[in-house]
């Protein structure tokens, strides 16, 4: 992938949907010069890909919005998160400093090393973290200054055992995790979320996976921007580690596209 082109893909639905399907964790793509500076041979990266991406969610937000009444906007990450992961906040204030898994991670799911501790993050941030961002932000005030509101439904997935970088990884892991965030999830959200996911198994809160991403532009200051992580177990829909979709990645779509409907 050349610096021209861009690093994630803003597809667009229809002109009146509030909703923004986001995909940070989707894409197994590390260019050639970010390649250089990680330290694991050519099989145990593409290891540490088959753990740490989340497969197939591209897909799984792609059918949604096909299938959806009134089709969403998407928002998808073309790089993988072991170039920068978007979703994690690029100061003290990201809790996954502490395993190595900032913005710009230095060690592996395993704890391994996958960079330098010493590797400055700032080449990569203002690459790709910073423009990311501010593409999200247009995208979310965009949805705000057609409909008035933006619904930012986060597309993930996670392993049905835990890694060991996991530092929540001792809870309950239920089919569908639903991260909330107390500001930005209004409680008929994650009801609304509940309902569209019941025929794929349980779902829970905030385990093992808590949270939501907004733009920092609108996090805890504008009510009008509503938030919900979506978290599938892999094992739902896939074969874990990193092998192909299921049967079961129809039933999660529709699920998806039913709530993109209610919301």
């Amino acid at each position: 992938m050349t610096p021209t082109v861009p690093s994630f893909r803003l597809l667009p639905g229809a002109a009146g949907s509030p909703v923004l399907l986001h995909v940070p964790h989707s894409s197994r793509t590390v260019p050639r010069d970010v390649r250089a500076g990680i330290l694991l041979g050519d099989a145990e990266l593409e290891r540490e890909l088959d753990h740490i991406t989340d497969a197939h969610t591209a897909e799984i937000a792609e059918r949604a919005a096909a299938l959806a009444g009134v089709r969403p906007w998407r928002f998808v990450n073309r790089l993988s998160r072991l170039v920068v992961d978007p979703e994690r906040f690029p100061d003290e204030r990201e809790e996954m400093t502490a395993v190595g898994m900032g913005a710009v991670y230095t060690r592996t799911t395993h704890r391994g090393e996958l960079r330098p501790a010493d590797t400055d993050p700032e080449p990569l941030l203002a690459r790709h973290f910073r423009p990311y961002a501010r593409a999200m932000t247009e995208a979310v005030a965009g949805r705000l200054a057609a409909t008035g509101r933006a619904v930012v439904i986060d597309v993930h997935s996670y392993p049905a055992a835990p890694l060991p970088y996991e530092l929540h990884g001792t809870g309950p892991r239920p089919p569908v995790c639903l991260g909330t965030d107390a500001f930005h999830t209004p409680p008929e959200l994650t009801e609304a979320a509940r309902a569209a996911f019941a025929g794929c198994g349980e779902t829970g809160l905030d385990s093992p996976f808590a949270g939501t991403y907004v733009p920092l532009e609108f996090y805890g200051r504008d009510a009008r921007v509503s938030a919900l992580m979506v978290e599938i177990r892999r094992d739902t829909y896939m074969t874990e580690p990193g092998g192909p979709a299921g049967p079961g990645l129809d039933r999660l779509a529709t699920a998806l596209a039913a709530l993109v409907d209610t919301v």
